[in-house]
């Protein structure tokens, strides 16, 4: 017998979920996101001392086909998905992946060493790691009694 766990307001927080982000998608924080994309990659972003960390979801994108730029402390994360080829003798289709070009942009703060940002592609998601500069790193600082 398996002991399944009881969430009475799951559904309706996946209801919110999927709202917020079909509105995110059009009210994002940066207006030409909107303009040129057909859709957003949901982004993890975690803060460590001595870097930034960022995973976004691609599913079904070819990490090569990425175009990750930095320029003037902003990052772009911009590419496309495919639509799949449709079979003939298919009768009926449901489709729920948004297909098309992508667009995400990230304003990053002065403390980051540009030059040695990194990403990498496994299983659908991109993970990026961008270094903190070592002079923006806080210290310790010892004192002397």
């Amino acid at each position: 017998m398996n002991v399944v766990r009881y969430e009475p307001w799951g559904l309706h927080r996946e209801l919110l979920n999927e709202v917020s982000r079909f509105f995110d998608r059009y009210n994002g924080a940066d207006e030409s996101t909107a303009a040129t994309a057909e859709w957003v990659p949901s982004v993890d972003i975690e803060e460590h001392a001595d870097k930034y960390v960022l995973h976004a979801d691609v599913p079904g994108v070819d990490p090569a086909a990425i175009e990750i730029t930095l320029e003037g402390g902003v990052l772009t994360l911009a590419g496309s998905r495919e639509k799949t080829v449709e079979q003939k003798e298919v009768d009926s289709r449901r489709i729920e992946r948004v297909t098309g070009r992508f667009l995400r942009r990230f304003t990053l703060p002065e403390s980051v060493d540009s030059e040695s940002v990194s990403a990498k592609g496994k299983h659908g998601v991109l993970e990026i790691v961008i270094p903190k500069r070592r002079s923006a790193q806080p210290r310790k600082i010892a004192v002397n009694g």
